[in-house]
């Protein structure tokens, strides 16, 4: 998983999410990319996203909140309502901002409407309310409503998280590109947090790649290595296998043909080359037949 982090806010919770995120490093871990703390302009209104998270082939969006006070017993989550345990109100960090429900109602809409907007309509995000209880805490969810593209779990440890995205990985088919991503980090205004095309790649990301998508960021060079290195392997797959590549002195290595443009001083100079080679080959061989009768056996 490769984790993007702009403009930390420091909350307990987003350092416990930030933290399972980079754990995610083996084969059997979830792979994509995550954004922590970005934002999105939309219908005259900033939304705040704890997190977006990417795999090839979902979207999430995270909302991370954590109890500030041990409390132990039954989360209620309504559907309209604010959180309770056990009949108390939750002890969360940002209570003044809503629920966590009604927070990724608004971010989940806003992503998905501005997707949309940019082609990207047909991939659902999800939206996800990670509830990080203080250490030791004995905590259950009780939802009595059901959305399929809303969830809560309890973020004492990395399993339940890792869970939800593996059960993703098994319900959807992979949508994802290297390209939506790429779209998406420059819709978002994160260009600079953008991975590398091959890193999408790694973390299977489907291709092919447009490289245009990455000018103007960091990894412009990247981008335009590997489609350098693309090209190469293409030339090479349809080269015939008896072919023998001309040595670096070549006349038309030294004085390529350029497409489009006769250039006559390339050509007297590729022509003068060819001939004075030819000659200078033909004196060696002169040498050595003379060599060898003179100086031969009999």
């Amino acid at each position: 998983m490769l984790v993007r982090v702009q403009n930390a806010s420091g909350t307990n919770a987003e350092r416990a999410l930030i933290d399972w995120l980079r754990a995610w490093k083996d084969p059997a871990s979830p792979h994509g990319v995550a954004t922590v703390h970005c934002s999105l302009f939309h219908q005259d209104k900033l939304h705040q996203f704890d997190a977006v998270v990417w795999t090839p082939n979902s979207c999430v969006v995270i909302e991370t909140e954590a109890l500030v006070a041990r409390q132990d017993g039954v989360l209620e989550v309504p559907l309209n309502a604010g959180w309770t345990i056990n009949g108390e109100p939750a002890a969360t960090e940002r209570r003044d901002r809503g629920t966590p429900l009604e927070r990724s109602r608004e971010h989940t809409f806003a992503l998905q409407s501005w997707l949309a907007a940019r082609g990207l309509g047909q991939r659902v995000v999800h939206g996800l309310a990670l509830i990080v209880p203080l250490r030791g805490a004995q905590l259950k969810i009780e939802q009595a409503w059901t959305d399929p593209s809303f969830d809560v779990i309890i973020g004492d440890d990395p399993v339940r998280l890792q869970h939800y995205f593996d059960s993703l990985a098994e319900q959807e088919s992979f949508l994802w590109t290297a390209n939506d991503i790429a779209v998406a980090f420059r819709g978002l205004g994160i260009l600079p947090y953008l991975p590398a095309p091959q890193e999408l790649l790694n973390e299977g990301f489907l291709g092919p790649i447009d490289i245009t998508l990455w000018h103007g960021g960091p990894n412009q060079a990247q981008a335009e290595a590997y489609a350098q290195e693309l090209a190469q392997a293409e030339r090479e797959a349809q080269s015939s296998p008896f072919a023998i590549e001309a040595p670096w002195y070549s006349p038309w290595k030294l004085y390529p043909r350029e497409s489009g443009d006769l250039d006559l001083g390339r050509t007297f100079m590729r022509t003068v080359l060819a001939i004075g080679m030819m000659i200078g080959a033909a004196w060696m061989l002169w040498f050595v037949v003379t060599a060898i009768l003179t100086y031969g056996p009999g």
